[in-house]
């Protein structure tokens, strides 16, 4: 074989689980007979690299049982939520770490059942949607996630509680609406009308960002903030210390006289779909009622998938899908758990 040529060498056979057929690594290998020393021991140890990175690929369902196993024995809409995806998302946030992704994931349930985001009615926060400040999109993104436009100029109420209530129901909602083979969604954001006097407050930005990172792991794709103010620059510089490294990286900041910026949105979106407030060609025109409909008919759906078409929740905020035998599963596409 010609030196530079590419050939497929088997690195090893790998037994990852008793119970499955042992995995046989290949490797894409350059091939330098007359190769110096010092080049073939750099040669072998980019090997050993690839290697490890196919190895590591292989091993991800070991992992997963290693954290379903930790967590013991589920019920109710614990069970209902902690899917296999549902568990690789909080490893793949947590590094792989089993013992770290247990934390977060355990951190999670007590959340939900406090918080009761799959108990939200659309009812419940329609006052904060009337003006249109957050709500899912007509159109995916290229890779088919949904989309989120949030227009923090147009905030229209006070209550952090309810404001926070208001965007958890959204983000359920937008996952719960992904396509099959999807588990992540896009967030647009606006700053039309947006100035100091109508800025979110560090407080409301911070939870924002504490719920999504370390309740909805890998749930954000990418993040686009378009044309924000030079002013908005002192805001960010606080907020993004409340940032993951991973979160972190998911925010783009895009100029519409910035070439690269405009390539890097059509990259994203179809700018027949994008509406002109983020360069598209399309018409931004959010009805309220139409949202409303649509947000009413998805409860029904929501409802019936956690069983409460079944077992109402009660007043205490139990219900009977937590003390009696689960509910007859409801078909749901596989990246709809969060």
């Amino acid at each position: 074989m010609a030196p530079g040529e590419v050939e497929q060498r088997l690195l090893g056979t790998h037994h990852l689980d008793k119970d499955r057929e042992p995995v046989k690594v290949f490797c894409e290998a350059q091939v330098y007979p007359r190769m110096e020393f010092h080049l073939r021991s750099e040669y072998r140890r980019m090997i050993r690299f690839k290697s490890q990175i196919l190895t590591s690929r292989s091993n991800l369902g070991i992992e997963v049982k290693e954290l379903k196993a930790s967590l013991g024995q589920l019920s109710g809409r614990s069970a209902l939520y902690c899917t296999d995806t549902c568990l690789k998302r909080y490893l793949e946030a947590r590094n792989w770490n089993v013992d770290k992704a247990k934390k977060m994931l355990e951190d999670t349930l007590k959340w939900r059942l406090s918080f009761k985001p799959e108990e939200i009615r659309w009812n419940e926060v329609a006052i904060e949607g009337e003006t249109g400040k957050v709500y899912k999109a007509n159109f995916h993104d290229r890779y088919g996630r949904t989309v989120l436009i949030l227009r923090p100029g147009m905030q229209n109420t006070s209550a952090l509680d309810n404001q926070m209530k208001h965007l958890v129901y959204l983000i359920e909602n937008a996952i719960f609406n992904l396509p099959e083979g999807q588990e992540q969604m896009a967030w647009l954001i606006d700053f039309t009308g947006w100035s100091i006097a109508n800025n979110v407050p560090v407080k409301s930005a911070r939870e924002t960002i504490n719920i999504l990172q370390n309740h909805y792991p890998e749930r954000l794709a990418v993040a686009f903030l378009y044309n924000p103010p030079r002013i908005f620059e002192a805001f960010w510089k606080i907020v993004k210390y409340f940032m993951d490294p991973k979160t972190f990286q998911k925010v783009k900041f895009v100029y519409p006289k910035n070439k690269d910026s405009v390539e890097l949105m059509k990259s994203y979106f179809d700018v027949d779909n994008l509406p002109t407030e983020f360069g598209g060609t399309a018409t931004l025109n959010y009805d309220h009622e139409e949202f409303s409909r649509q947000m009413a008919q998805d409860d029904v759906k929501v409802a019936k998938f956690w069983g409460f078409d079944k077992h109402p929740p009660g007043a205490n905020g139990y219900s009977a899908v937590e003390v009696a035998p689960e509910p007859e599963a409801v078909a749901l596409p596989a990246t709809a758990s969060a």
